[in-house]
Parts: structure tokens; C-alpha cells; sequence
């Protein structure tokens, strides 16, 4: 059994690594094989913000985000009758992801590059380069 995980951010980049391992599995002898983990990681609220807010507060906005986020992949998977687990984290991205990769055992890493502004199709995100770093399994970056 192969194990990936899916961090997801709800980008147009995260849609098409969805699209990408579905496109793979489908050419499996045997797709059920093919264990999926959707991640969501959500940053830490500022210092300033958890003076306001409750600790339930701050974590059922943190679930709200995450269930956004995943959302399409969770679509996109349903639609397709596959089945996967999510996990919904909060974090630094790159290190919350390698671990859970860790944690779980998984085989790979698959998600979407991510740049913003005018540099998009130049630059990798942050996050992504520090999955990079970080990961003890391959990382295969989808555009």
C-alpha cells in the first residue's frame, strides 16, 4: 500500500496536485491501494488576536478555515469515489507537513507549488521549499 499526502491550502495549485495523484491512481492495478491524507495547516493567530479571542473561539475558527480549505479536494475526491482520511493542523507549514508525513508513514509528498505576484511562475513558495527541506520522503511538486 502507498501512502501520500495532499496538503491542501484551497489554491488553484493544490486543486491540480488533487487532480494529479487522482490521475495516478488511476492507472494503479489496484487504486484502492493508494492511501490519501488531505492536510490542511493553518498559521497561529498573532498574540495580538488571542488576547481577544477564547481558546474554543480561536479553534473553531481555525476548523472553519480548514473545512474551506479542503473543501474542493474533498469534492474532487468524493466525485471520484475515493476514499481519504483529512487532517486539519495548526502550525508552521513546512514542519506541521513533515511530520504528519512521519506520523503517518506516508511515501510521498504531493502539492502544489505556490508564488505570488508577477514572479509566480518563477519563484516557489516559502512553505513549499521548507516541505523540501524538511521531508524525509520525496516531494513531487505540481504546477
Amino acid at each position: 500500500m502507498k501512502k501520500v499526502l495532499l496538503p491542501i491550502d484551497g489554491s488553484e495549485c493544490s486543486r491540480h496536485a488533487v487532480q494529479h495523484v487522482l490521475a495516478r491512481r488511476a492507472n494503479y492495478r489496484n487504486p484502492d491501494d493508494l492511501e490519501i491524507h488531505l492536510v490542511n495547516v493553518q498559521v497561529p493567530l498573532s498574540g495580538a488576536i488571542t488576547q481577544f479571542a477564547s481558546h474554543d473561539q480561536i479553534a473553531t475558527f481555525h476548523a472553519e478555515e480548514s473545512e474551506k480549505a479542503l473543501r474542493e479536494a474533498r469534492s474532487l475526491l468524493d466525485a471520484a469515489g475515493v476514499k481519504y482520511s483529512t487532517h486539519a493542523e495548526v502550525g508552521h507549514v513546512g514542519e506541521v507537513v513533515t511530520r504528519l508525513a512521519d506520523a503517518l508513514h506516508c511515501d510521498e509528498i504531493v502539492m502544489g507549488t505556490h508564488g505570488r505576484g508577477a514572479l509566480r511562475e518563477l519563484l516557489v513558495g516559502s512553505a513549499t521549499l521548507r516541505v523540501v527541506h524538511l521531508s524525509k520522503v520525496p516531494v513531487l511538486l505540481v504546477k
